[in-house]
This record gives C-alpha cells, structure tokens and sequence, in this order.
C-alpha cells in the first residue's frame, strides 16, 4: 500500500452482507474522499485514496465490501465508488504503535477532542502531565489534550501541585486512532467496522 500501515488489527468485524450500498456521494465528491481498507480478517488497519482503492480492486488485490451511490467512469470501464474495501490476503500488520510519531491530532482524536481536565472541546493544545522540565517525557503517557486556559493555569507544575490531574491517565492509543487522524470525517458506513472506544 502506498500509505503507511496502522499498526495491530483492532478487533475483527464478522463478515456481513458485502457490496452493501455505502453514504450517498455526489459526482463532484465521488473520486475525492478516503476509503477505508480492511484486512482480510476484517479489521481496519488503513486510510487510502480512491484512486489507490481502485487500483487495489482492479488488481484483484482487494473486494469492495461498501460502495457509494455514484460510479466512476473511465473511457473504457464503469466502477462503483468504493467506501469501504477488504484485501483478499492478510497483512500482517507491526505492532508499534508505541514508535508512531505524536502528533497534536493524534493526542486530540486519543482524548476524543476534549480538555482532560475540564471537559472543553474548544480551544485545544497538548500538555505534558509531568513537565518536561521536571523531567516528564514526551511519551502517549504524559500527553494529554489540554484547552489553552487549563494549559495556563496549570504552568509548568506537577499535578498534585497544581490539583489538576487528566480525567483519564494518558495511554498509547489503540490502532483505530491512526484512521480517525488520516480521515477528517468518519464516514457512517465505516462505523461498523471501527471498535466504539478509543
């Protein structure tokens, strides 16, 4: 695949009723837009573009298992949009997700676009819980989604000093945190294929 791999399968999705009619599209959007691609297993391990969706199916490295409304056409052929693909051969997919790089993005769709010590949804930034001058790291476990005023308020000290401890302890993200990053939106026809907790 072109893009990189999320890591670890997160949970497999018995197989269903497949070439299922997906979210409706329109013409303009039908060739933009992510598709989201399956392991044989049915676990979602990646974000790709249509066009590479395509090429997989065309290929026969991959069956569409959700389709939009709306088909692509070329000079010489008709496809349906695919929304959801699966590659017909596993992959086995490293589990490290502990080395992916962190990113604001990643740290906010981990904490569900929250303030883990308020509960804002506005305003966002990243905190170290432990401060990296007093020797906190830069790990998925001493970053939290942070609203500016709470990242002010508590400044650079510990949380008992400050008595501002995350709602949750900060964790490393579960594989399916890497497709809410790659996707702006999450299509509905994915939700089945994506575990409800992050």
């Amino acid at each position: 695949m072109e893009s990189a791999i999320p890591p670890e399968p997160v949970g497999s999705v018995p197989p269903s009723e497949h070439q299922r009619h997906g979210p409706e599209t329109s013409p303009r959007t039908a060739i933009g837009g992510r598709v989201l691609v399956l392991n044989a297993t049915y676990a979602p391990i990646n974000v790709c573009t249509v066009r590479r969706a395509v090429v997989l199916l065309l290929k026969d490295k991959a069956e569409l298992v959700e389709r939009g409304r709306w088909e692509l056409h070329s000079e010489s052929s008709t496809v349906a949009r695919p929304v959801v693909i699966r590659l017909v051969t596993y992959v086995n997919v490293p589990r490290d997700a502990h080395r992916r790089k962190i990113t604001r993005r990643a740290v906010f769709a981990r904490d569900s676009w929250t303030c883990q010590y308020c509960g804002s949804r506005s305003n966002l930034t990243v905190d170290h819980v432990i401060p990296r001058s007093k020797g906190g790291s830069s790990s998925w476990e001493n970053i939290v989604a942070s609203c500016a005023p709470c990242n002010r308020r508590k400044a650079d000290r510990l949380p008992r000093q400050a008595g501002m401890h995350p709602r949750r302890a900060p964790r490393t993200p579960r594989a399916e945190i890497f497709i809410h990053v790659a996707s702006p939106t999450i299509p509905q026809a994915w939700l089945q294929y994506l575990p409800q907790a992050a």
